[in-house]
């Protein structure tokens, strides 16, 4: 059975999206933020691949053709963002510099917890993309010369986490502007908390749309520099 499924061409792409789907009707249900429809589809991938005992790089063949939407969803993301281009205007100098401050605080946040961990310049390197969005991220780890296979996985993470918890730490620290909402959650953990933002507001979601773009630019070259420090 298990030869059957990781012979079929398009195994990765009914699993992922049937997994996905199952998540999304939970979170539906129950209304909790636990139930993220993403975490809840990783969790059911593994938990699949492990009991019918299929490989990895057999199930990727399959799953690998969700990448090519990767890139055209997050420019799709552009279209909130024009529709609050006023708004951009008028905050610009307060939105760079919140997205710039939160680049770099990603960066060296990464840079202290290899230190204390003793991480290895490619573990460390590995780790430097986490908070933009996967079709970047992947580029940049690999032109640095870490495991791009983890850093998708380290991507995933932190924008789940930001999709959890995002109206939680708002609350805690009483951010109510939305447009520092939006770069904060869009500046911190890319495509995947932007749903969270968008869920929010359309301010929130525009501002976070517009911070995966300018964060993931900067922290090309920003993680090219951090690079060099260890």
């Amino acid at each position: 059975m298990s030869e059957v499924l990781s012979d079929s061409a398009f195994f990765g792409v009914l699993i992922s999206i049937s997994a996905y789907g199952l998540g999304f009707l939970l979170k539906k249900k129950f209304k909790l933020a636990i139930f993220n429809p993403l975490l809840i589809s990783i969790i059911i991938t593994v938990a699949a691949l492990l009991l019918l005992n299929i490989d990895y790089d057999a199930y990727n063949e399959g799953a690998e053709y969700l990448n090519w939407f990767l890139t055209p969803a997050t420019v799709a993301l552009a279209v909130p963002l024009y529709e609050q281009l006023s708004l951009l205007r008028k905050n610009f100098a307060a939105i760079i510099l919140g997205i710039v401050s939160g680049v770099l605080t990603s960066l060296v946040c990464v840079f202290l917890m290899a230190l204390a961990f003793g991480l290895s310049h490619t573990e460390y390197v590995t780790m430097l993309p986490k908070s933009i969005t996967t079709a970047i991220g992947m580029g940049v780890s690999e032109e640095l010369g870490g495991y791009v296979t983890i850093s998708v996985a380290v991507i995933v993470i932190t924008g789940v986490l930001g999709n959890v918890i995002a109206p939680f730490i708002c609350k805690l620290f009483r951010i109510k502007n939305p447009v520092a909402k939006g770069i904060a959650i869009g500046t911190s953990s890319h495509a995947v908390g932007t749903t969270k933002a968008m869920e929010m507001g359309e301010v929130e979601g525009a501002m976070s749309s517009l911070s995966i773009a300018v964060s993931g630019i900067l922290t090309v070259g920003g993680a090219s520099i951090f690079a060099q420090f260890i």
